[in-house]
């Protein structure tokens, strides 16, 4: 038996009781708004987020929980100590009685209000909570020393669970720094290469003609490309009826494809057979390899590479929502070895990504089972017989 079965068998075998928030905690709203954020604020901003932002002025000085009255409900959880400033839809709970230890509540409404709140809704999403909804939830109360316990435990866990995704980020982080550095020494030549502008080993692409089709198709927008695995994930269909204005241009498997918008997060990816003749904005770039001079896949680590990047940053126009041409793009110059030699060089560098691929996947599905780990743990800990019940 643990420490922790024995004081709940010995303080409460019968249960405890459940007690409204209303009963045991001040709740309410902060009043300020983002305007009043500081980068170098003196204080932290509890917003409607997970970020926190700084700010110069404090309106509470306290132990207590935050969480957003709009957006993340039931995600987004803050634990405060001390002086904050709060914004005017984000919702404190400052327990009044002492029979409770405030980390304590944070670790159980982290666990159990998300599901009270989804009780409540009348559709599949809550997207803004109002005083009453906190006020009515109900908080078991076992006494102070098992609530003790139970924080110990999970702050240990907590921690446990941080180091651990900390070590697996660091991992991915130098594996990717070192793929980047072989990347970019194999696609460096001497003056023994030729360079070239992408133009010159590109092919034509073509649009779509709506009024010619009633199909359906899967339309690649910004946000359908992951910055970080450059794959594609679409998540709209779409057809001659509902088509976004930019939803023109048809790709096909083993396109190039670049984010011309904000050119510098460096969005593209190599397109899939399974979007073979999708649909994707014209705010990319298609890049079309003619396969007798270039292989598609050494066209997609050209454009991976540093002095690709900086070239764009160079040649990218505007301020507040910078944008580089198709042509700008394809005016790049690099450097183009013999069909064979890009054969050796595609195998390298897709032996590498391999690597860091699995290790990507690896993180997150590890990190996974922690979160689940932990969240069965909180779980387990955070349940109790209700007295009288």
């Amino acid at each position: 038996m643990t420490k922790l079965e024995q004081l709940i068998k010995e303080l409460c075998p019968n249960g405890v009781e459940y007690v409204p928030l209303k009963a045991i905690a001040q709740i309410g709203t902060g009043s300020s708004d983002r305007i009043n954020a500081n980068e170098d604020g003196e204080y932290p901003f509890y917003v409607r987020s997970k970020t926190v932002l700084r700010s110069n002025i404090y309106l509470f000085d306290e132990e207590s929980i935050v969480i957003p009255g709009e957006g993340g409900i039931g995600e987004i959880f803050h634990y405060v100590n001390g002086k904050y400033d709060l914004h005017q839809r984000a919702y404190r709970i400052h327990f009044i009685s002492d029979k409770v230890n405030t980390k304590y509540g944070y670790y159980y409404l982290a666990e159990h209000f998300k599901k009270f709140i989804m009780m409540k809704a009348v559709s599949a999403t809550v997207t803004s909570i109002r005083k009453p909804m906190i006020e009515n939830f109900l908080l078991p109360l076992p006494p102070l020393t098992i609530q003790r316990e139970i924080v110990l435990i999970l702050d240990n866990f907590t921690e446990l669970t941080a180091e651990l995704t900390a070590e697996l980020t660091a991992e991915l982080t130098a594996r990717k720094k070192q793929y980047e550095y072989y990347r970019d020494k194999l696609l460096t030549f001497g003056d023994e290469v030729p360079r070239v502008a992408l133009g010159d080993v590109c092919v034509k692409t073509r649009n779509i003609t709506w009024k010619d089709t009633d199909g359906e198709y899967y339309y690649i927008d910004l946000t359908s490309v992951d910055r970080e695995t450059n794959e594609i994930r679409p998540e709209q269909i779409i057809n001659a009826h509902n088509a976004p204005s930019r939803a023109q241009q048809i790709i096909q498997t083993n396109d190039v494809l670049f984010a011309t918008t904000r050119p510098t997060l460096q969005r593209y990816c190599f397109v899939p057979e399974q979007y073979d003749g999708q649909i994707c904005s014209t705010g990319y770039c298609i890049l079309r390899a003619n396969p007798e001079m270039i292989m598609p896949k050494f066209l997609y680590y050209t454009i991976s590479t540093k002095n690709f990047g900086i070239y764009v940053e160079n040649n990218q126009k505007g301020a507040s929502y910078p944008a580089i041409t198709d042509s700008r793009v394809k005016k790049y110059r690099f450097p183009l070895p013999s069909l064979k030699e890009q054969a050796r060089i595609v195998e390298v560098l897709d032996r590498f990504d391999k690597l860091c691929n699995d290790i990507s996947e690896g993180l997150p599905a590890e990190i996974e089972a922690r979160r689940k780990q932990y969240e069965y743990y909180r779980d387990k800990l955070l349940t109790f017989k209700e007295a009288g019940a």
